[in-house]
């Protein structure tokens, strides 16, 4: 089910619980329901037990225990865990699991896993006039920005030319940043050791990002390579696949749809629904490098089973095809927003 099924099904657990007379409260017009925050778990989460908890005049966690039996009885649902002050998390069975998963994430294209409304929040991020501390400083921003934070970028002196024209990068104002913002920081990763702008602007952005920002990023042409030990290869490589495998079905006279059972593919539903926590968790730790290892990973298990995705031989299109093909397409949408976030390309045909 869909985060909007969701909630309807958790609007009708507490329409249950209050029927039952366990509950004394109106029932709310919806219900939040979202990827789990820190500390939660299973694939969703939803506050309705806090939102309840005065009206019921109850402590949340006792409403959150009367809503449980209610919410795990819900065709679909396979366990429900209540976490913190008593915030309600639900797993989904397998199959349904893996249909809402992929239904939202090509329901929401490349914007799977940005927030929907602005926060209010700004924040203005301040760096040294060096090449990597620029790069990452503008993919911090667009971090940020995907969920709902107003950034401003800002470099001690005006960058130079050469790495807006090879690699892209640029920031808003450059010098004296004037007075501290209601939230700032001040970006100082590990200095590059030579000019990455030679290796162009992919293989040069991916050097900068993808190491943590305590780590010293190698420049080299092991970047540029076209083999399974360039991670940078790997992802561009899987996206490129994801697209050919939507090409090819399309020559077979089928197309993607997001059904139930329709692989056993748990490596990649479980890195796929990582990704919303992933982008919270690089915007909010001001870390580039987790989304970059993050879709390394989505590359690699897509990869592993992208050979189930087509019939084989005279083996006609199936239902468990389709299902595989808007696995790899939802996918392929994933890393290219992720590439995107990080400024890199993500390629048709490689």
């Amino acid at each position: 089910m869909t985060p909007v099924e969701l909630s309807r099904t958790v609007l009708c657990a507490v329409r249950r619980a209050v029927d039952a007379g366990q509950l004394v409260a109106p029932v709310p017009e919806r219900a939040q329901v979202s990827p789990p925050g820190p500390g939660g778990r299973g694939d969703y989460a939803t506050n309705v037990a806090l939102q309840l908890a005065r009206p019921a005049g109850r402590p949340p966690r006792q409403v959150a225990e009367i809503l449980r039996p209610h919410l795990a009885d819900a065709e679909g649902v396979s366990r429900v865990d209540i976490t913190g002050p008593g915030f309600l998390n639900i797993t989904l069975d397998g199959a349904e699991r893996e249909r809402s998963l992929v239904a939202e994430i090509l329901r929401r294209a490349e914007r799977y896993g940005f927030v929907d409304e602005p926060t209010g929040e700004l924040v203005r991020l301040h760096m040294p006039r060096e090449v990597r501390a620029v790069v990452t400083g503008q993919t911090v921003a667009r971090l940020l920005r995907s969920q709902g934070v107003l950034v401003r970028t800002s470099c001690e002196g005006e960058p130079d030319p050469a790495w807006a024209l090879s690699l892209g990068a640029a920031v808003d104002a450059h010098g004296s940043p004037g007075a501290p913002a209601p939230a700032s920081a001040g970006l100082r990763p590990v200095p590059a050791p030579e000019d990455p702008t030679p290796l162009g602007r992919d293989a040069g952005r991916w050097a900068l990002l993808h190491p943590a920002a305590h780590d010293r990023p190698r420049i080299g042409a092991e970047h540029l390579a076209q083999r399974e030990s360039n991670p940078l290869f790997r992802v561009r490589y899987a996206h490129a696949r994801a697209r050919a495998l939507s090409r090819n079905a399309a020559a077979l006279g089928f197309t993607g749809a997001p059904l139930q059972g329709g692989v056993e593919a748990g490596p990649l539903l479980d890195a796929l629904a990582a990704h919303p926590r992933t982008l919270a968790a690089a915007a909010r730790h001001r870390a580039p490098d987790r989304l970059a290892r993050q879709l390394v990973t989505t590359a690699d298990a897509l990869l592993a089973v992208q050979h189930t995705v087509l019939p084989l031989g005279d083996e006609k299109p199936s239902a468990a095809h389709r299902s595989r093909l808007a696995l790899a397409e939802a996918a392929g949408t994933v890393l290219a927003g992720g590439l995107s976030l990080l400024g890199i390309d993500a390629p048709e045909h490689l």
